[in-house]
């Protein structure tokens, strides 16, 4: 009776011990690393609904006011934190999108995939001049062709051809994709993507 006893309580430690060392001796996670990304593109592109859905799904979209200024969002994913810049797109503000460029790591357009030919080719002038900015021409960047759910939207090959991507951006870190505020699955796997290319820019330059 004495040995199962003592058999007993010597295996209650060995249990309470390993579960002790688990919870509290194992290393904390690793901090997810952090990425500073500034985003830009014309009014009404949907830049801050885009970025406020991926901060809160359920968020009203019909409450959120367009950006005039700047603002910044701090949004989580599994492998990294991203600290989005958004840039107002009005016109009056976006000569002065270059003073907000320093310290970006990369880059998010916004346009219109519905737009008439004039808003689209100042989108695509807009992101000519980023696309060749000293500050941002080496980054990755994701161009997201919003309001694809709306039917006069262009789909994403058409804007590629539109935006003549391939001659501007040959040898650059960029991905194309379409996004509406239905389908925010989407669109998180969009941004994963840039994250992806953020991370590669990182081993490029030796920083991981």
């Amino acid at each position: 009776m004495s040995d199962c006893l003592h058999l007993t309580l010597s295996v209650g430690r060995i249990c309470y011990n390993t579960c002790w060392w688990t919870v509290c001796c194992q290393n904390p996670p690793a901090p997810r690393p952090e990425y500073d990304v500034v985003c830009i593109g014309l009014s009404g592109s949907g830049k801050t609904s885009l970025l406020t859905k991926l901060c809160q799904e359920n968020a009203n979209i019909t409450t959120i006011k367009p950006t005039t200024g700047y603002s910044i969002k701090t949004i989580p994913f599994k492998d990294a934190m991203l600290n989005i810049k958004e840039l107002g797109g009005g016109v009056s503000i976006r000569k002065y999108w270059s003073r907000y460029y320093q310290g970006s790591q990369g880059v998010v357009f916004v346009l219109d995939s519905a737009s008439g030919d004039e808003d689209l080719e100042e989108a695509r002038s807009e992101l000519h001049l980023a696309l060749s900015h000293p500050q941002l021409c080496n980054l990755p960047f994701l161009i997201l062709a919003n309001w694809q759910d709306k039917p006069a939207a262009r789909s994403t090959q058409e804007i590629e051809k539109y935006l003549e991507l391939e001659p501007l951006a040959l040898g650059k870190s960029w991905i194309l994709e379409g996004s509406c505020l239905e389908n925010m699955a989407t669109v998180r796997e969009s941004f994963r993507q840039l994250i992806n290319l953020l991370q590669d820019k990182e081993l490029e330059n030796g920083q991981i």
